[in-house]
């Protein structure tokens, strides 16, 4: 299944989650196994080679891409989550919104010092949530493989948060 084959099952949702927002609702890609399935083998073929040493998974949306990935490249999933949501040790990183500020968290032990990393989310957007876990990976000693995501709403310039990184999306507005 073609990148267009796949957008034409993402449903416009006006004015959600508030006015003036338009959601990209993704379930009808992951409601069909040839779609969802495309989406993991080009994932999957895109980071063939990247010798990566694990996959961080963004919260939540991230990690129904992220496991399936990690699992076919035979990596270990790593789940970046929102503050509070770990059970043991944590880093941290603190990131704008475009109404104030939030934070992500992931395992202290979750990066190798020197490893590379795939991360995985649905959407990029305005890039403040990949830059949070590109700046986590960074302030452990490892570095970006790629960052990869099924929608990237290029209007918004997510892409420039992350310089000097490999980003790759699937399906762009």
């Amino acid at each position: 299944m073609s990148p267009l084959e796949i957008k034409r099952l993402i449903v416009d949702v006006p004015d959600f989650p508030k006015p003036g927002i338009v959601f990209k609702d993704i379930t009808p890609v992951l409601a069909n196994p040839k779609a969802f399935s495309a989406v993991i083998d080009r994932f999957a073929e895109l980071c063939a080679g990247l010798h990566a040493d694990g996959v961080l998974a963004v919260e939540s949306r991230g990690f129904i891409f992220g496991a399936p990935l990690a699992q076919r490249l035979g990596l270990p999933l790593q789940l970046v989550r929102k503050r509070g949501k770990l059970p043991r040790a944590a880093i941290s990183a603190r990131y704008e919104l475009e109404y104030g500020f939030d934070h992500l968290e992931m395992h202290a032990d979750a990066i190798r010092k020197g490893g590379r990393y795939l991360i995985v989310d649905d959407v990029i957007a305005t890039g403040g949530t990949a830059a949070a876990v590109v700046g986590l990976v960074a302030g452990q000693g490892a570095s970006v493989a790629t960052c990869l995501f099924l929608i990237e709403l290029g209007f918004l310039g997510g892409r420039d948060k992350l310089p000097g990184a490999n980003v790759v999306s699937l399906i762009q507005y």
